[in-house]
């Protein structure tokens, strides 16, 4: 493999650096939106299964006692 002069490194650096779409402030803005949707979504989704699974583990250590 060849070496690289640093130099030569820096302008490939920059040369990548011009090639990267950066999101618009709306796009950056709407998956931050999105982002709370889907944990919120998720957050209530969690907390459904969570009781499910705590009501039937009271109901199965009642019938121990």
């Amino acid at each position: 493999m060849a070496k690289t002069t640093p130099l030569e490194f820096m302008r490939q650096v920059e040369a990548e650096r011009k090639k990267v779409a950066w999101p618009t402030p709306k796009e950056t803005w709407m998956t931050g939106v999105m982002v709370m949707i889907m944990t919120t979504i998720l957050a209530l989704f969690f907390l459904g299964v969570d009781s499910v699974f705590r009501t039937i583990v009271d109901f199965l250590l009642g019938l121990a006692k």
